[in-house]
């Protein structure tokens, strides 16, 4: 089966062809940064109209780079939701737009499931049952999975996702968006211990997170240091650094209570922020103690894209799942409530 997936979640127009038999066989993508930066967020509407530009060229370069027509497709899988609702709809509307006029089916895939299973692109996929930490800009979220569909919540972000408290302690301590980059980028050039930050929620049970706080601490710091109304360059690469020690060992330590209380060696790692460095370092180190296993996809896999929507609605599909004509998304919708396969 050959499937287009579309993804239009937020502020990337992801466009991917995967084929059941020989995997994915063209993606791209166009990223809005450059569009939202001068407003340090995304701007839904402005969103909404770039992806109504790009969608269409997008889907005539996948197509001509997998050397393939329009009548070679099968099905297409578009993003759903949760996302913005405008951005969702275009990719929405196009989807059913182009099956009705091919004749073929559509399906709305999960935007976190088609992010859970972006690892099954790789050469060597983490096998069922595992535990999957899925940390974005959105969502910070601890699930355990026992295979496609089959999801149980075990803990979730009481307030700020990792990724949004790295965008916010980014744009306090003046840079430019998106904020996790940046951070990691200073923290390569910050000095260990010069200022230790909290492990929130770390110092009682449970498998919850809650940033907010470690982000007004870091705002506290950099008001502190803030001399004359300017800060030294080094103080903001030594906040960056202890920030983001202070997430990745946060995570790494609720990771490693869900594989203990679940009995489970592997982990998958999925989301923006699985792009991180460090975070992909502590894991590795955790795991390895524990004679586990961490698996992730590759860099442009972790951002958004539409590799893991055409991915995740091709194994819906095959399963014989689709959807009617209406056009539908959700701007929330949790992951428990997927149909298992």
């Amino acid at each position: 089966m050959l499937v287009l997936g579309l993804e239009t979640s937020c502020d990337e127009t992801g466009v991917a062809l995967y084929d059941s038999e020989r995997g994915l066989l063209a993606d791209a993508l166009f990223s809005q940064i450059d569009l939202h930066r001068a407003y340090g967020g995304v701007v839904p509407e402005l969103a909404s109209r770039d992806h109504v530009k790009r969608m269409l060229p997008l889907i005539r370069q996948v197509l001509e780079e997998a050397g393939r027509t329009a009548q070679d497709i099968d099905a297409i899988a578009y993003t759903a939701g949760p996302g913005l609702v405008g951005a969702l709809l275009v990719g929405a509307s196009c989807a059913q737009a182009l099956a009705f006029a091919w004749e073929i089916p559509a399906l709305g895939v999960h935007h976190m499931e088609g992010h859970l299973l972006a690892p099954m692109l790789e050469e060597q996929p983490p096998q069922f049952p595992f535990v999957a930490l899925l940390v974005s800009g959105g969502h910070t979220q601890l699930v355990r999975v026992d295979g496609i569909g089959r999801y149980a919540l075990l803990g979730e972000s009481l307030d700020d996702a990792a990724g949004e408290a790295f965008d916010k302690t980014a744009k306090m301590l003046g840079l430019v968006y998106p904020g996790g980059p940046e951070i990691a980028r200073l923290a390569e050039r910050g000095v260990p211990g010069r200022f230790v930050f909290p492990r929130p929620m770390t110092d009682r049970p449970g498998l919850d997170f809650s940033f907010s706080g470690l982000k007004t601490f870091a705002l506290n710091t950099w008001q502190q240091q803030r001399t004359g109304g300017e800060a030294d360059e080094q103080v903001r690469c030594d906040i960056a650094l202890a920030f983001q020690q202070a997430v990745v060992e946060t995570l790494t330590i609720k990771c490693k209570r869900a594989l203990k209380h679940t009995h489970l060696k592997s982990l998958v790692i999925a989301g923006g922020v699985s792009a991180n460095q460090a975070l992909r370092s502590g894991l590795e180190k955790m795991l390895k103690e524990l004679g586990g296993q961490v698996f992730y996809a590759r860099p442009r896999f972790c951002t958004d894209n539409g590799a893991m929507i055409a991915y995740a609605g091709c194994q819906r599909l095959l399963a014989g799942q689709q959807d009617g004509p209406a056009i539908g998304v959700q701007a929330r919708w949790p992951m428990e409530q997927l149909l298992p396969l």
